[in-house]
């Protein structure tokens, strides 16, 4: 049902106050936005790729995939034709993470570059966690400012009571299905947005987005009866460029989004090439459990069409505490001090909108 803003976000407000399950979501580059709020505290695990509503999927994929069944959900939709208007928040954010945090992700990084130099791997993603605490973090306030800033992203925020409060705006389409016609990108290399899309990039970053490009089409070419390919090209996400290749085609059958999926995720932009070696090594050496940063999320089979995204730039809320979530790709070019550096860019993006 069509809302006004006020009225649309102030139902988002009293849905979470409710403790009842919701997602408020808006695809990259629209003004529409979509809440579905389930009616009952009830957890669905997905059982199926033919059900409808909103996946919301971890990165390890044995684990739990949840759906907001569309059957079980009342339905909100309101346009935004304009930037909110928010006065200016003063929130002091205190970090907890450890002190030795940035030495602990170097020195996993340069196992990580050796481990690769000695021809185990191509590229590894390796990530990290950032906590930090404030007197009171305000959700919808922070929804707000995520769609007034990041417009080219999936901008979302997830809750259910069961598992937790999460938030992003990632520039990453995993798979988008509609009448046949697929659509995906590669997303790899990172820099700083410094004003202008006309940048330079370092052999480092074009290996890692044609390790990324070159998996995808092998995966999902056999699959297609056309193919094309668009890029690489440079593509802004809020603070920071990166390095984008559009990748579409026609599918050779209507049944293949299950499989398409389960080839595609996890994709070398947030797991590494080989696929089985590169997990083993971030279950080794990354140190904590990724849950849902870097699974993905998004429209299943809604409106005749599918359009997942890969979790990133994202942040799970607790009270008043907000885990950022962050990672880059390492491969034998990296220099460990820069990818860390990188990470902390990214956080930066979460970090504005507190």
């Amino acid at each position: 049902m069509q809302q006004t803003n006020e009225i649309f976000f102030d139902k988002i407000e009293t849905v979470f106050n409710s403790n009842f399950p919701f997602i408020v979501f808006r695809k990259p580059n629209e003004n529409k936005v979509t809440a579905l709020c389930q009616k009952t505290n009830e957890l669905f695990e997905l059982k199926s790729f033919d059900q409808s509503g909103f996946i919301f999927a971890p990165f390890n994929k044995n684990g739990l995939k949840i759906i907001f069944p569309l059957e079980k959900c009342d339905v909100l939709i309101t346009n935004l034709d304009n930037d909110f208007e928010l006065n200016e928040k003063s929130t002091v954010l205190k970090s907890t993470t450890k002190d030795n945090a940035q030495v602990n992700h170097i020195s996993i990084i340069e196992k990580a570059v050796e481990f690769i130099k000695s021809n185990k791997a191509k590229k590894i993603v390796l990530s990290r966690k950032e906590t930090l605490e404030s007197d009171t973090i305000d959700v919808i306030y922070t929804l707000k400012q995520m769609l007034n800033n990041y417009k080219n992203a999936f901008v979302y925020v997830w809750f259910h009571p069961k598992i937790g409060l999460w938030m992003g705006a990632t520039p990453e389409r995993l798979i988008s299905i509609s009448e046949n016609k697929l659509k995906t990108m590669s997303l790899a290399g990172t820099q700083k947005f410094k004003g202008t899309l006309d940048v330079i990039w370092q052999e480092k970053e074009l290996h890692e987005q044609r390790y990324v490009t070159d998996y995808i089409v092998e995966n999902i070419k056999p699959k297609l009866t056309s193919f094309k390919t668009v890029g690489p090209y440079t593509v802004q996400a809020g603070s920071l460029l990166h390095l984008r290749t559009d990748i579409s085609g026609t599918l050779k059958s209507s049944n293949l989004l299950e499989t398409l999926i389960n080839s595609l995720h996890p994709t070398p932009a947030i797991c590494g090439i080989p696929k089985k070696v590169a997990t083993d090594f971030i279950l080794e050496h990354e140190g904590y459990n990724r849950a849902y940063y870097s699974g993905y999320l998004g429209e299943l089979n809604m409106n005749n069409s599918t359009n997942l995204f890969v979790n990133l730039r994202c942040m799970q809320l607790e009270n008043n505490s907000a885990s950022i979530f962050v990672g880059g790709g390492i491969t034998c070019k990296s220099i460990a001090e820069n990818e860390w550096v990188e990470t902390v860019s990214k956080a930066e993006i979460m970090r504005k909108v507190l």
